[in-house]
């Protein structure tokens, strides 16, 4: 995550000047974190800042204003903006995470392709938030039933691209396809192209410019494009 930055000061610090108090800066950006991140579980803490870089910057006169900046979006940390708009003019970014550890659905033994899992393949642990790979899952009941689409080692994290569910879409249905770009969501219609699984790969028509790409089934409706 980007270091916290400063700027836009209209006030330059000085003799006499009074100095915003960095508790009341690390409570917006945690206050406006806690909106956007996940609830914290027992084994996890927000980290705020750095924040030392700001213990001379000119106190605020009104009430600081507090968003998340623009970006991509990642599921363990945001970078929160705080602003202040008034005869003292100041904005500055403060980076946030989330710290601990997380359940995580573990393969029990080896798995080879095929496999329809039960109980007695997958355990359930904690593992370091920051070393999970997106698609984790963290309900062990989520995989009952669901077929590994390769060989998977004991003792590794499951995620949703190595597992396979139930057919749910169909050759010829309509479909809404998604493609994440930079941070933003795009929506449009498509048809598929082949019958899928869920987080199989398959084929499908983007029914807007007739362009065929290739995507994963994620449900019974959607699609999420794989951009190359």
């Amino acid at each position: 995550m980007a270091a916290a930055m400063a700027g836009g000061l209209a006030v330059a610090a000085g003799v006499g000047v009074a100095y915003q108090d960095v508790a009341q800066i690390e409570a917006a950006a945690r206050d406006e974190a806690a909106r956007a991140l996940p609830p914290l579980t027992a084994h996890q803490r927000l980290q705020i800042g750095p924040l030392s870089q700001h213990s001379q910057l000119p106190r605020c006169d009104q009430e600081i204003r507090a968003s998340v900046a623009p970006g991509p979006k990642m599921r363990d940390r945001i970078l929160v903006e705080l602003r202040c708009q008034g005869p003292v003019n100041w904005h500055l970014y403060i980076p946030v995470r989330i710290l601990g550890t997380t359940a995580a659905v573990i393969a029990a033994r080896s798995l080879v392709a095929g496999t329809v899992l039960t109980a007695k393949d997958v355990t359930l642990e904690q593992r370091d938030l920051g070393q999970t790979p997106p698609g984790y899952f963290d309900d062990a009941a989520a995989v009952l039933g669901l077929t590994a689409a390769r060989s998977i080692p004991g003792g590794a994290i499951l995620i949703n691209q190595q597992l396979l569910g139930n057919r749910a879409i169909q050759r010829g249905q309509t479909v809404t396809l998604i493609a994440d770009t930079g941070g933003m969501s795009v929506r449009m219609a498509g048809r598929a192209l082949a019958d899928g699984m869920v987080n199989q790969r398959i084929r499908v028509e983007n029914l807007s410019s007739g362009k065929v790409v290739e995507g994963i089934a994620r449900s019974a409706q959607v699609v999420e494009i794989v951009l190359q």
